[in-house]
């Protein structure tokens, strides 16, 4: 869990999409351990609550493709709260698939995720924002696999670079209430890691050909997540703030007979 000791969101009402395991939750137990109150939904309840210090985050059980579940979620911060500040629209993800064989119903759900849904959910918590004289935060979580070729995975690359334009976009339209920010995550060891790296020596080599020489994890994002969502980023809208511990070293680096890696 991330030491956030210097952050202050004590009053402030935090919704985290896919807020109960992986980055979601680690962003979740971010802005719990500075004071937020924190709503956190995804469609199957978390295996342990998700809790900082005794306090809890309140669960919502929603599928963030469905109008009416998103339309509850934010309805139930509001009365509960009453008043919605931050909004991560965390949820997101798609297994790896041959982009020559995925179906059109599974690209349509992955985009449906991963683009559509913070795209709804913004519009759900834009009126309450927009109603409170501090207006509200939007963080949405991207990926490297919107920067570069994603190979097994061409419409979660797609929707990503989308939720960069979307950022882009109503950074200009809705401020300056509302302030939103693209986080662009690198590569990450969360509980599915093995799914695209494998063992414990795969995430190992991995990590070697990261500038900073390792995965991340999810507080490297949550930290930064608690910046932008804080009045020090009070200058900060429609950016995007790639958090990938400075990228993966080109391969020909490592494909080069020449001098290049001694110059």
């Amino acid at each position: 869990m991330a030491q956030n000791l210097s952050f202050d969101f004590k009053n402030s009402c935090v919704i985290v999409t896919g807020g109960t395991k992986g980055l979601g939750r680690g962003i979740a137990e971010a802005f719990l351990s500075t004071g937020a109150s924190v709503l956190v939904c995804a469609r199957n309840a978390p295996d342990e609550p998700v809790t900082v210090a005794g306090k809890d985050a309140l669960f919502v059980p929603a599928d963030v493709r469905n109008p009416d579940d998103v339309q509850r979620v934010t309805d139930t911060a509001v009365e509960t709260y009453g008043r919605i500040d931050v909004l991560v629209n965390n949820a997101g993800g798609a297994p790896p698939v041959s982009s020559s064989e995925a179906s059109p119903r599974f690209n349509e759900r992955v985009v449906a995720l991963n683009l559509l849904a913070p795209i709804m959910f913004s519009q759900a918590v834009y009126p309450t924002m927009m109603s409170q004289d501090t207006g509200g935060v939007i963080l949405n979580i991207a990926s490297v696999a919107a920067l570069r070729p994603n190979p097994f995975g061409v419409a979660y690359g797609a929707a990503k670079a989308g939720l960069i334009n979307v950022s882009e976009t109503l950074s200009v339209e809705w401020a300056p209430k509302i302030r939103v920010l693209t986080v662009t995550a690198g590569l990450l060891v969360t509980e599915n890691a093995h799914l695209f790296y494998g063992d414990e020596e795969g995430i190992r080599q991995v990590g070697e050909t990261i500038a900073l020489g390792r995965m991340g994890n999810p507080e490297d994002i949550a930290d930064v997540c608690l910046f932008l969502a804080s009045p020090m980023a009070k200058w900060m809208t429609g950016a995007n703030i790639k958090v990938h511990g400075g990228g993966e070293k080109p391969a020909y680096l490592d494909a080069s007979t020449g001098d290049v890696k001694s110059a």
